[in-house]
């Protein structure tokens, strides 16, 4: 009994150690935000509580002066054209080897690994220069073509889900006349909605946290999404971190949102994919 109730002890221990270790930051962020620039001035530190908790005057600027309302906007666009595409490509993808027979079909899924494997850094010279000879260099069109190309974790994840459906269900399709693109759309499709909740939120979160991609090919001001919002801080607002804090928190809240809302479903979505 002693032993059990000192493991359950440091099961406890680590469990709140590791909550103090993601919280903490996010609190010295939210009470920074509070703060005033005579507060920040004074030195005080980051986890005391500021003079007045309902001061939303550095939210306001950072949201006017970092342009967020074009930049939700601008990946709003983003996010429901590029998932939507990953999506329909990934599941695309996934059916056509796991149904279909043909020639070098074990050595797809290796290219697929062996491309995932190679640092995007590596080939970003010849990426941009493709990307330029087609017109699409600070267009929106860079980005969504770019977070289009379906990741081998996508694939893999319908894939998993498509092995798991019967092909019984298939074979009735085709008896009643469906041909391969009926069936992907009537049968398969419409079964794969954990594994789609599972992509739209992994995916989505990458997307929007994503900064190198926008930084590089959407230059323009006008063009600006919410990773690269944040980056125009680093001049007039350099030294106040208060305001830095609000546009960090605006930047946070929705995603925050979404996972806890939506977290059960990436849970069951790699532990269903994992098992099947």
């Amino acid at each position: 009994m002693t032993r059990r109730a000192v493991s359950r002890l440091l099961v406890y221990l680590s469990l709140i150690a590791a909550t103090a270790v993601v919280l903490l930051p996010l609190a010295a962020v939210l009470l920074t935000s509070l703060k005033s620039e005579r507060e920040m001035a004074d030195g005080s530190g980051a986890l005391t509580l500021p003079d007045d908790p309902f001061n939303f005057h550095n939210y306001v600027t950072a949201f006017q002066d970092g342009r967020m309302l074009s930049a939700f906007a601008n990946t709003a666009i983003i996010l429901v054209v590029a998932i939507g595409g990953t999506v329909l490509i990934g599941s695309m993808t996934a059916y056509a080897i796991d149904r279909f027979r043909f020639r070098f079909r074990t050595s797809v899924l290796a290219l697929f690994l062996v491309a995932a494997l190679v640092p995007g850094v590596t080939t970003q010279v010849a990426t941009f220069q493709i990307v330029n000879s087609f017109g699409m260099f600070d267009s929106l069109w860079a980005p969504i073509a770019l977070y289009m190309g379906t990741d081998i974790v996508s694939i893999y994840i319908f894939l998993q889900f498509v092995r798991s459906i019967p092909i019984s269900l298939d074979e009735s399709a085709r008896i009643d006349g469906a041909n391969a693109f009926t069936v992907y759309r009537k049968v398969i499709f419409p079964l794969l909605k954990p594994a789609i909740a599972t992509v739209v939120i992994v995916k989505g979160i990458t997307v929007y946290n994503d900064f190198y991609i926008p930084f590089l090919y959407l230059p323009s001001e006008d063009l600006g999404v919410i990773s690269t919002s944040l980056f125009r801080f680093k001049g007039p607002f350099g030294a106040h971190w208060e305001t830095i804090s609000a546009g960090a928190i605006l930047v946070i809240v929705p995603t925050l949102i979404v996972f806890l809302f939506l977290q059960r479903f990436i849970y069951n979505g790699f532990t269903r994919g994992a098992t099947k």
